[in-house]
């Protein structure tokens, strides 16, 4: 089986449209359509049904899709295996970063690796961590630096992680920052300025309310902290955010119930990480080892 007629297939997928594939592996459509069909021959079956607007696979198509993955796997793990563990790097290195890590985290990390490994070169993207998961598991980029998932599948690999302290907080002005002592109960009595439901945070908050029997009143979600800190740093509401983020426009409240996530790098269990991505995990974890 040709690599690059599975690299097709498996992109087809991905992206749901032939177009966007093409793009995608910078191939013409007709390319593209060629090397599916190619593959289709070469297995004497049809793996995607084109008989509809959307891209959809036949049963053959979802029977191959775990094996094309874990071929194109074995291949990237043979090249790593290849390379030379010494020398200068060289080369892409692609990587995921949420916005939160983009904009407290990554710039050290980054400006310490362009100092060390010159001739690599970065591709970042940024997104939230949810949507990083899903990018990886489409092997989009080599790692991904999120927020930790407890329900994060087996296929993901931790190379990296450290806890990022959160602490509730409001506005200078908010009657919240008056009190010496605030509980939940005070707290279940304001807006609350959270993450979408979906994320560790918001469920975190959400399990401790549920254990007291408060009512939380989420208002406006968005997965932005630097949002959520503005809107809270005005008196919309009471949040929680990390540590790092508190300055003079917001006041740590003190309630007792700690709380607290884990960051960490990412990537997946079959899937070796290269030289390049080995290098930016170390930097990574001797940064967070030893923070300023």
């Amino acid at each position: 089986m040709d690599s690059n007629a599975l690299k097709a297939f498996l992109t087809i997928v991905d992206q749901g449209s032939f177009s966007e594939a093409a793009e995608q592996l910078h191939l013409t459509q007709p390319a593209i359509s060629k090397r599916l069909a190619a593959l289709e021959n070469q297995l004497d079956t049809t793996l995607i049904d084109r008989s509809h607007r959307q891209i959809r696979l036949t049963d053959s198509g979802s029977r191959l899709l775990p094996h094309a993955r874990k071929i194109l796997d074995e291949i990237h793990n043979a090249r790593i295996s290849l390379s030379p563990d010494s020398g200068s790097l060289e080369g892409e290195l692609q990587i995921i970063a949420s916005h939160h890590i983009g904009l407290h985290h990554l710039p050290k990390w980054l400006r310490r690796f362009k100092r060390e490994y010159p001739q690599v070169t970065i591709n970042l993207q940024f997104m939230e961590s949810d949507a990083a998961y899903e990018q990886m598991r489409k092997r989009n980029a080599e790692l991904a630096f999120v927020t930790l998932s407890d329900s994060m599948l087996p296929n993901f690999r931790v190379f990296a992680q450290w806890p990022d302290p959160m602490a509730f907080v409001a506005g200078a002005d908010h009657p919240l920052a008056t009190l010496k002592k605030p509980t939940l109960a005070d707290l279940a009595q304001h807006p609350a300025l959270l993450p979408d439901t979906s994320t560790s945070t918001y469920r975190t908050v959400s399990r401790l309310f549920l254990e007291k029997n408060l009512p939380l009143h989420p208002l406006m979600p968005t997965n932005y902290l630097e949002t959520l800190k503005m809107m809270t740093s005005v008196g919309l509401g009471w949040s929680v955010l990390p540590l790092r983020m508190v300055d003079e426009s917001l006041k740590v409240l003190g309630v007792k119930q700690p709380v607290t996530r884990v960051l960490g790098g990412i990537g997946l269990t079959d899937r070796q990480p290269g030289n390049a991505a080995k290098a930016l995990l170390c930097i990574v974890q001797q940064e967070e080892d030893h923070p300023e």
